[in-house]
C-alpha cells in the first residue's frame, strides 16, 4: 500500500521557485549569481529540499497534552463582565483532589488552553483556537485547580496601561476612571474585585507587577525559566516570565510550586532539572537578623506619596526582627535605558519579524500560532495597537540603519547590571523598592493624541524591567492606598530565592494583609483582608469628590474600541464610593 502511495501524484507543500523568484532574490542579497548557479539551485530544490520539507510536513510532531474534557467556552454579556476583565468564560476542572483543589483559576489570554480561543489582545489573532494545553494551565488542573476562563490584556501584551485591547479598556476596580496597569490588566482586576482568587500572567517588562501594584494585589514575576513558559505566547525569550498573580501572598506562594519546574526541555528558557520547594509551607520561618537593603535609585522620581507609603512599610518589618538599611546600586538608574535598548530590538526579531516565536532554540513550537499570526500580520497589520506599531516601527528602522550594534552594546550592558544587583545580594537578603514611580493614571479618553496615548502606556516601568533583563525574581504587595488608589513595593531577590520574597511579606502583618474585594457591579458586599480593611460600596448614583464616579460619564468619556470584539463596557451601575481605609 505504503508503494502504491508513493507511485501516486500528490500536492508539494511548498510552491517551488522560479527562475524568476531565484533571479529577484539574487538582486536583493546582491549576491550576484550566475544564470548557471540560479539554475542548479533550481534543480537543488526539486531534487532534495522539496522532499525533505514533504517529509517534515507529513509527520505529526511533538505537541502539548489535552488530559480533560472541555467546551469551547463562551463570552458574558456586558452586564456581567463591568469591568471588561474576562475575554471569555470556561470552566474546564482537572482531578478531583490536590493542592488547587476547588480554586477557580483565570489565565490570561497568552495562555493556549485547547479548545478556547486566544487572542493575545490583538484583532490579527482574531478566531485563533488552540488545539493544546499550555505547560502551566495543565499543571493547575493536575493539582485540582479549575479554569474559569481567559482574561484581557494589552495588544500583544506590548503597554503596561490597560487601554490597548481589541477587547476595549479594562479600568480599575478601585477607581474605574483609572489603569488597572497592563499588560496582564485583567488577572490582576478580577482578583481586586474578587472575581477569583488566583490568576496567571505574563511578565516582560514589568506586566505582572505593574497591574498588581495598580489594583492592590499580590504579583510574582518568578526567576526566569523557575515556570516554563511553553505554550504561552513569547514576546522575546530572554525576557519572557509567566508567574502567579493572587489576592494573599499565601496563594501566591501555593499556585506557584504548582506551576513551577522543569518542563522535560520544552522550554528553552530553563537549564535543566530543578528543585521547587514547597512554597506556602515555608512562610513560617522568622526573618530575625535578615537584611533588607532600600536601593536608593529605585526611589528616584517617584511620587512622594508613592515613596513615604512603601519607606513606611519596609521599615516596619524591622518589627519582625529585619535590618533596613539604605542601599545604592548606581546602575539601577541606567536599568530602565539598558532594557529599553535590548527589549525594542529583541522583541522586533523574536516575535514581530521572527513570525510570533523567533528561532534557533530548541524546544515546543507551537506551529498553528505561529500561523496564525503571520497571516493576521500580513494580512491586517494596521489593526496593531499605536504601542505595538512603535514597536514594531523603531525595530525595523535600527534593523535597517544600525543592524544590531546596540542591541550587543546593551546585552553586555545587562551582563553589568546583573553583576551589580548580584553584588548587593551578597550583602542583603532582598532588595525594596516601589513597584512603580506613581499611582496608576487615569485612562485616556477619547481624542488622546498618539503623543499622550504613547506617553499613558510607559513611564511605569522603571523598577520593573531591569530585572526581566537579569532574570531575578520579584514580588509586588500593596502597602496601602493614596488618594483611593493602591500604591505596591517591588521586592527583589537572589534568583531562584522566590522563598525569601513570600517570606519577608508573610512575616509582617502590615504587608500580609491585603485589600479585600471591591466588587465592581456586583450586587452583595464582601469582607475585606481583615477587620478594619473592609470595603463596601453603595448601589446609588452619586458623584463622590474622593473616588466615586457616575457609569454613564465614564462610558462616555473613556477612549474605548470601535471594533471591539466582545462587546464594550457594561453599565455597572454600582460603583465603588470609597477609596481609602474605613
Amino acid at each position: 500500500m505504503a508503494g502504491q502511495s508513493d507511485s501516486l501524484h500528490s500536492t508539494s507543500p511548498i510552491v517551488p521557485p522560479s527562475l524568476e523568484e531565484l533571479t529577484d532574490i539574487s538582486k536583493r542579497l546582491n549576491l550576484k549569481c550566475t544564470d548557471e548557479e540560479l539554475a542548479s539551485f533550481k534543480d537543488v530544490y526539486h531534487s532534495i529540499i522539496e522532499s525533505s520539507h514533504k517529509v517534515v510536513d507529513r509527520m505529526a510532531g511533538k505537541t502539548l497534552p489535552v488530559k480533560y474534557p472541555r467546551t469551547p467556552g463562551y463570552y458574558l454579556p456586558p452586564h456581567e463582565n463591568p469591568l471588561n476583565a474576562w475575554v471569555c468564560m470556561c470552566n474546564i476542572q482537572g482531578v478531583e483532589s490536590g493542592k488547587l483543589a476547588g480554586e477557580r483559576v483565570a489565565l490570561k489570554d497568552s495562555i493556549a488552553v485547547a479548545g478556547v480561543p486566544m487572542s493575545c489582545g490583538s484583532r490579527i489573532l482574531e478566531g485563533y483556537v488552540p488545539e493544546f494545553d499550555a505547560t502551566v494551565a495543565t499543571r493547575i488542573l493536575d493539582a485540582g485547580g479549575c479554569i474559569a476562563g481567559k482574561t484581557a490584556c494589552e495588544d500583544l501584551c506590548f503597554s503596561g496601561s490597560s487601554f490597548t485591547s481589541a477587547t476595549g479598556p479594562v479600568p480599575n476596580p478601585h477607581r474605574p476612571t483609572h489603569t488597572s496597569g497592563g499588560s496582564s490588566c485583567g488577572s490582576a482586576a478580577l482578583i481586586a474585585n474578587g472575581d477569583v482568587k488566583m490568576a496567571i500572567g505574563g511578565d516582560q517588562g514589568g506586566s505582572i507587577r505593574i497591574p498588581a501594584s495598580c489594583c492592590g494585589v499580590v504579583g510574582l514575576k518568578p526567576t526566569h525559566g523557575l515556570v516554563p513558559y511553553t505554550g504561552v505566547i513569547p514576546i522575546e525569550g530572554r525576557l519572557d516570565h509567566v508567574g502567579p498573580i493572587a489576592n494573599s501572598v499565601q496563594n501566591c506562594a501555593l499556585l506557584l510550586e504548582v506551576i513551577a519546574g522543569y518542563d522535560n526541555g520544552l522550554d528553552p528558557r530553563q537549564k535543566g532539572a530543578m528543585v521547587v520547594p514547597e512554597y506556602s509551607k515555608q512562610l513560617s520561618a522568622s526573618i530575625r537578623g535578615k537584611k533588607i537593603g532600600l536601593v536608593k535609585e529605585g526611589f528616584i522620581d517617584c511620587d512622594n506619596d508613592v515613596v513615604s507609603l512603601v519607606k513606611e512599610a519596609a521599615k516596619s518589618l524591622t518589627e519582625a526582627g529585619a535590618v533596613v538599611e539604605e542601599v545604592s546600586i548606581p546602575l539601577h538608574s541606567d536599568g530602565r535605558a539598558i532594557s529599553t535598548t535590548t527589549s525594542l530590538q529583541g522583541e522586533y526579531y523574536y516575535m514581530l519579524n521572527g513570525h510570533g516565536l523567533g528561532s534557533g532554540w530548541k524546544g515546543f513550537y507551537p506551529a498553528s500560532y505561529q500561523e496564525a499570526f503571520d497571516k493576521g500580520l500580513a494580512l491586517r497589520p494596521f489593526d496593531l495597537s499605536v504601542t505595538t506599531k512603535l514597536v514594531y516601527m523603531f525595530g525595523e528602522y535600527m534593523n535597517n540603519n544600525y543592524q544590531m550594534k546596540f542591541y550587543a552594546k546593551g546585552m553586555n550592558a545587562a551582563l553589568l547590571l546583573s553583576e551589580a544587583y548580584d553584588e548587593a545580594l551578597k550583602e542583603y537578603d532582598v532588595l525594596v523598592m516601589p513597584t512603580i514611580p506613581i499611582k496608576p493614571k487615569p485612562l485616556p479618553k477619547k481624542g488622546t493624541s498618539i503623543q499622550g496615548l504613547l506617553q499613558h502606556a510607559s513611564g511605569m516601568s522603571s523598577n520593573t524591567s531591569p530585572f526581566n533583563t537579569t532574570g531575578h525574581p520579584a514580588l509586588t504587595i500593596n502597602t496601602g492606598i493614596s488618594d483611593g488608589l493602591p500604591v505596591g513595593m517591588m521586592i527583589v531577590g537572589r534568583h531562584f530565592d522566590e522563598t525569601s520574597l513570600e517570606l519577608t511579606v508573610y512575616s509582617c502583618p502590615v504587608l500580609c494583609t491585603v485589600l479585600g474585594p471591591v466588587r465592581v457591579g456586583c450586587g452583595s458586599l464582601r469582607p475585606g483582608g481583615h477587620a478594619g480593611l473592609t470595603r463596601q460600596r453603595r448601589h446609588q448614583k452619586l458623584i463622590s469628590a474622593k473616588v466615586g464616579i457616575v457609569q454613564d460619564d465614564f462610558d462616555a468619556g473613556l477612549m474605548t474600541s470601535s471594533q471591539s470584539l466582545y462587546g464594550p463596557i457594561g453599565d455597572t451601575r454600582a460603583v465603588r464610593k470609597d477609596g481609602g481605609y474605613s
